[in-house]
């Protein structure tokens, strides 16, 4: 069986992470595991995993603490696994850059579909610390006060420093740009980016849209380049320059 990729397990249950690693494994995938923050470090300086399963509810450091340490570190995919009914954390687990999410009790194969749907999304971009090809800065597109490289998908600011976004995010910007002065609704918009296994009714697209905004609006309370079309969804405007 070809190699599928590496998932770093993190949770505290001996058996979920057990149950895991035995139904990925037979999926090709390469498992690591981890009972807490400490155990997710010392993973990590072994080998960069593809995919970090980020269990919520963690001893010590929970799941929120650890995805803000991985965003800021690491250029891994993030899925937080949370429990029914915590959609407040769900909420700041996207806003703090996780990629996806998933409710306990699940379907291991829905795992899997979302596991391979983040690592889809971040197969095309570049390794950290890679050089851009010359040529790709002509395909880099105004975004407010921001410019986005559609060849190394990667977001700059006008200095030329690069502004870290997920995957997701990058899939955003891009629906957008191929989409200028049209409203998009939220179901458009998950079909355009192929995330049907989300719901449309839910805040996914909201809070990285709020996240975005914050990246590319010179004044995120009042948005100018990504606008709200009320009763529909979303409208990107572009500027000049």
């Amino acid at each position: 069986m070809a190699h599928a990729g590496c998932v770093l397990v993190v949770d505290d249950d001996p058996s979920i992470r057990e149950m895991l690693a035995e139904y990925l494994g037979a999926h090709g995938f390469t498992i690591a595991q981890a009972a807490d923050g400490d155990a997710m470090r010392a993973e990590l300086e072994r080998a960069t995993p593809d995919v970090v399963l980020l269990d919520l509810r963690l001893p010590r450091e929970d799941g929120l603490t650890l995805a803000r340490y991985l965003r800021e570190r690491h250029d891994v995919g993030i899925i937080m696994v949370t429990g029914a009914g915590e959609v407040v954390d769900r909420i700041v687990g996207l806003e703090v850059g996780a990629d996806d999410y998933v409710t306990k009790p699940f379907d291991p194969r829905e795992l899997l579909a979302r596991i391979k749907s983040v690592m889809r999304r971040a197969q095309a971009r570049p390794a950290a610390g890679a050089e851009v090809a010359p040529s790709a800065s002509a395909q880099r597109l105004r975004f407010g006060r921001c410019r986005l490289d559609i060849a190394s998908h990667q977001l700059f600011d006008d200095d030329g420093g690069e502004i870290p976004i997920t995957s997701m995010e990058f899939d955003l910007l891009k629906i957008f740009a191929e989409h200028p002065g049209k409203a998009l609704s939220r179901d458009r918009i998950l079909t355009l980016t192929k995330n049907r296994e989300w719901d449309p009714y839910d805040r996914s697209i909201d809070i990285r849209i709020a996240r975005l905004r914050r990246k590319v609006e010179a004044n995120p309370e009042n948005p100018q380049v990504i606008r709200t079309v009320r009763g529909v969804g979303y409208m990107f405007v572009p500027t000049a320059g």
